[in-house]
């Protein structure tokens, strides 16, 4: 089979090659997936830069743990696939697990869901990772009660698009920041109570604007590190903060100062480690948000731009450029 992986860490350009690899074998509880499209998440071009090589336990590696496509085959303990099924899920990528950037793919039946009935199996590409980690943040991280104030960072971003719908499905008052009209028109259609352009509006203006000085309920921010002093200041006392990025140094006093609850959401966990009860978690989660989808409540929002596997180097650029609104999706 043709696959594109790295050998090496650095820019797109420089680091893709496409191989002939074997078909994988797949065990008892496996399935082997005809890939038909993946997407981008941030993860995939920081491990390819060489941010995370704790990720990569050897060369070459194929990247991109989102995967949709056709079951090509089972292992002899999957219960609920058969051969031509339509699945998705986040299968790999990292720690010598293959990815999608391949014509097939090897995965855990545990990880996948079929794909929902009103969707084609390229925009269901769009939905695992960045679903899965807005579902742990907004539905098991922040416990919303009806009514109650949402300030989602990020909110036309590949995460924070799905954690902006799934806290209307709560029935949240959602805020969300953008950066543009085109932003805060598409926020608006998928749920946006309120939209933000950070770049115009400070965060104690915003605050004492929506909350009347007191804070929001909930802050999830997908922009993490440095950003999360903004998150600490727009949040209520004894308010809620949820992030997808906690890497880097900064002062956490707030927290204690604000009686703050404070939570972290790294998706792939289950796949570093094996987890079989996380994996079993994450395809339960896919079956939740295929619901949601198939009930016209949740849908992905996806990039104008769309790419092939032959170009992965300019979809990585792009993406690292932040150019992008929602999903990248690769169609194989």
């Amino acid at each position: 089979m043709k696959a594109t992986v790295i050998k090496g860490f650095g820019k797109p350009e420089d680091t893709f090659q496409t191989i002939e690899l074997p078909i994988p074998s797949i065990n008892d509880d496996e399935v082997l997936i005809k890939v038909k499209a993946t997407s981008i998440n941030p993860i995939d071009y920081k491990i390819r830069g060489g941010h995370l090589p704790h990720l990569v336990t050897s060369f070459p590696a194929i990247l991109h743990g989102d995967v949709s496509g056709i079951v090509e085959k089972t292992g002899a303990n999957v219960p609920e696939f058969k051969v031509g099924d339509y699945v998705y899920g986040c299968i790999g990528g990292v720690m010598g697990i293959g990815g999608a950037l391949a014509e097939y793919a090897k995965a855990d039946y545990r990880l996948l869901s079929k794909i929902p009935k009103n969707m084609d199996v390229y925009e269901a590409a769009a939905i695992p990772l960045a679903g899965i980690t807005a579902y742990e943040a907004i539905f098991q991280r922040a416990d919303i009660q009806p009514g109650q104030k949402v300030l989602i960072y990020g909110g036309t971003g590949g995460v924070g698009h799905f954690a902006l719908q799934f806290a209307k499905v709560l029935g949240a008052e959602v805020y969300a920041t953008v950066s543009s009209e085109y932003q805060a028109v598409t926020a608006q259609k998928l749920g946006a109570d309120h939209t933000i352009n950070y770049k115009e509006e400070t965060v104690e203006h915003f605050v004492n604007k929506y909350t009347d000085g007191k804070g929001f309920d909930l802050v999830f921010d997908t922009i993490g590190n440095q950003n999360l002093k903004n998150s600490f200041e727009a949040v209520r006392i004894k308010g809620t903060v949820v992030t997808t990025v906690s890497l880097d140094t900064i002062n956490i006093s707030p927290i204690h100062e604000k009686a703050l609850t404070f939570h972290t959401v790294y998706m792939i966990i289950p796949i570093i480690y094996n987890d079989e009860a996380g994996k079993q978690e994450h395809g339960e989660i896919l079956k939740y948000i295929t619901e949601l989808v198939e009930q016209g409540k949740v849908k992905p929002l996806i990039d104008e731009r769309t790419f092939t596997f032959e170009q992965i180097g300019e979809a990585h650029n792009y993406a690292e450029g932040r150019k992008s609104i929602g999903k990248i999706i690769f169609r194989l």
